[in-house]
């Protein structure tokens, strides 16, 4: 069974849930060393200002590595009132965020104390509102690129890489965005941009993203 890698990551990109959906089985990555600037807290929303940012403060303990799966979520800031409210004023006005409001906003009103435990309860909720039926685990262990068959993505999707050179199998399609007027299409957003925008059709946009389908894909 075709395998891919992943990540933990807050509110992924588009390209990332593509691979959630495309490929049979997703091995998420608990045991890499926490990396900064990096989609394990940090989102892109399509604002109306532009790309908005979002990033989750985070409580490292001492020492120059760690795993991610130790690393805490912090309180500086008040992030969780500031990250709903950047939610609720960009996709207020979007044809389905009403529909899905009620399903995030418990995130930001709970304390959760690790960021991995966060991400993957996030993620896990989005995959079931997008009926995304991919086989997800865990690592047990750091997992060698080179010495698994398995398709590793985990530095591939990535903010600081070009992911359409970075990432051949993905590509771009265009879907309605509340702001296309006065920025056209902007690409690989958060998937809440494409949720909230295009709602249960999401999943037609996350079908035609992948140009190299899996051995084992079935649509």
């Amino acid at each position: 069974m075709q395998t891919a890698y992943l990540t933990s990551a807050y509110l992924a990109p588009i390209e990332y849930y593509a691979k959630l959906y495309h490929y049979p089985k997703v091995l998420i990555e608990a045991f890499d060393n926490y990396v900064k600037q990096t989609y394990r807290n940090r989102c892109f929303l399509g604002g109306a200002n532009d790309r908005m940012p979002l990033s989750i403060p985070i409580e490292k303990p001492a020492g120059e590595k760690c795993p991610t799966r130790d690393i805490r979520l912090s309180d500086h800031g008040n992030w969780r009132h500031q990250h709903w409210y950047a939610i609720q004023s960009t996709y207020n006005n979007t044809p389905f965020f009403e529909y899905y409001e009620d399903y995030f906003a418990p995130f930001y009103e709970k304390k959760h104390d690790f960021l991995f435990d966060f991400n993957e309860q996030l993620r896990e909720m989005i995959c079931d509102l997008l009926e995304i039926p991919t086989d997800v685990s865990f690592t047990s262990e750091y997992i060698d690129p080179a010495l698994s068959p398995a398709t590793d993505f985990r530095e591939i999707i990535h903010p600081k890489k070009n992911y359409r050179v970075a990432d051949p199998e993905y590509r771009d399609v265009p879907y309605y965005q509340i702001f296309d007027q006065k920025f056209g299409f902007r690409p690989n957003l958060s998937i809440v941009d494409l949720l909230f925008n295009m709602g249960p059709e999401s999943i037609l946009v996350l079908r035609d993203s992948q140009i190299i389908l899996p051995p084992d894909f079935v649509g």
